[in-house]
């Protein structure tokens, strides 16, 4: 059975979490890693589900940087152009559903992530 978060605090900062991915339309270059990473840096040790939504976000956002450094390659084969726009709307629906999730205090797997920390 799945633990389900009830602290108010605890949810938040895990929504915030997921949402910080955002960070990457404030900083192009890998803000989507670097501000999950700054929130897990600091409350990790003081919420224990922040530090388990931390690494999901912080291994889904290094995988999907990694698709899309790809996918801006495969640009010189046009397909990149399709790739970078399907996978950029995905990026966007899972970021979203992990983020409500989070806000109801669960947690939030994402699909198609490679387990960098563990």
């Amino acid at each position: 059975m799945e633990k389900i978060v009830t602290d108010q605090d605890e949810k938040q900062w895990g929504m915030f979490t997921h949402l910080a991915a955002l960070a990457m339309f404030v900083i192009p270059a890998f803000g989507n890693v670097i501000g999950p990473l700054i929130i897990y840096m600091i409350k990790k040790d003081e919420y224990e589900f922040v530090a388990e939504q931390g690494k999901n976000v912080l291994n889904f956002q290094i995988s999907w940087s990694i698709i899309f450094i790809i996918s801006a390659i495969l640009i010189i084969a046009v397909v990149g152009i399709f790739l970078l726009i399907g996978f950029g709307i995905a990026w966007l629906v899972f970021v979203i559903m992990g983020t409500i999730a989070a806000n109801k205090g669960e947690s939030y797997k994402y699909p198609l992530t490679y387990t960098f920390i563990k």
